[in-house]
């Protein structure tokens, strides 16, 4: 049975600012998840009963529900019903990838952080897939295999691989790397696409990266973890030198 957030909760003594009274129903919703008395599958109470319990609006209490749908940590439904109602749901992939997009929209991340951020989330990927007997590289060959198409602009070419590595953290199996890095492709995309403006032989570069996507993926498939580990990084740091990007030493 769904259960409701409790309803004798005691309203504050002020009401909060229209400013930040959403707030108020954020940190009330995040306390009774944290505490056990919410929990996925349950319902909040009506827009209603939220605002007169929490002493806040209504516009206040819609402007919360509408940051948690962003957040992937409720499902709202209109009319009546089971699925009417806000409902906890626990889909945390397209709440934290929508706000990592956001934020490098925004270009909140510097470059060094992402390209180091990198390093350490697909060392991490490569050493799970190649430890694992049942890992499963299908998607990412498939990806690899079209980039091998010879008229493929820089544009495409990068658009694939930030795919192909986008389909190794899916395949790892861990649903916070692949939520990081689906929200970070935006940037790592920006970057790679800039970097191959600066890159003469384009043609020569392609050829190199994709040699270094077929060891990656041989060494992850052959359960090489340390060679995986040592390819992707030198992949990594490679393309971020090679393009003229590199500031810092990584």
């Amino acid at each position: 049975m769904r259960r409701t957030v409790a309803e004798n909760t005691p309203a504050p003594a002020v009401a909060a600012s229209s400013a930040r009274a959403w707030r108020v129903v954020l940190e009330k919703i995040e306390t009774d998840l944290l505490d056990g008395a919410l929990q996925p599958g349950d319902r909040l109470p009506p827009e209603r009963e939220l605002a007169a319990t929490l002493g806040v609006g209504r516009s206040s209490v819609r402007e919360a529900l509408r940051v948690l749908e962003v957040m992937g940590l409720i499902r709202t439904g209109t009319g009546s019903g089971p699925t009417s109602g806000a409902i906890i749901i626990a889909t945390p992939r397209g709440g934290m990838s929508a706000l990592l997009r956001l934020q490098v929209a925004a270009q909140g991340f510097p470059l060094d952080d992402v390209v180091a951020t990198r390093l350490v989330l697909e060392s991490a990927v490569v050493e799970a897939l190649a430890a694992d007997p049942d890992r499963a590289t299908a998607d990412a060959r498939a990806v690899l295999e079209a980039m091998e198409l010879s008229d493929l602009t820089p544009a495409e070419f990068l658009s694939l691989d930030a795919q192909l590595h986008l389909a190794l953290a899916e395949a790892s199996g861990n649903v916070v790397i692949a939520s990081t890095m689906a929200g970070l492709r935006t940037a790592i995309e920006s970057y790679v696409q800039a970097g191959a403006e600066r890159i003469a032989d384009w043609d020569a570069t392609a050829l190199r990266l994709r040699q270094e996507h077929r060891a990656i993926l041989d060494a992850v498939d052959a359960g090489e973890v340390d060679r995986a580990r040592t390819l992707v990084r030198a992949h990594i740091t490679g393309y971020y030198a090679h393009a003229g990007l590199a500031r810092t030493q990584i």
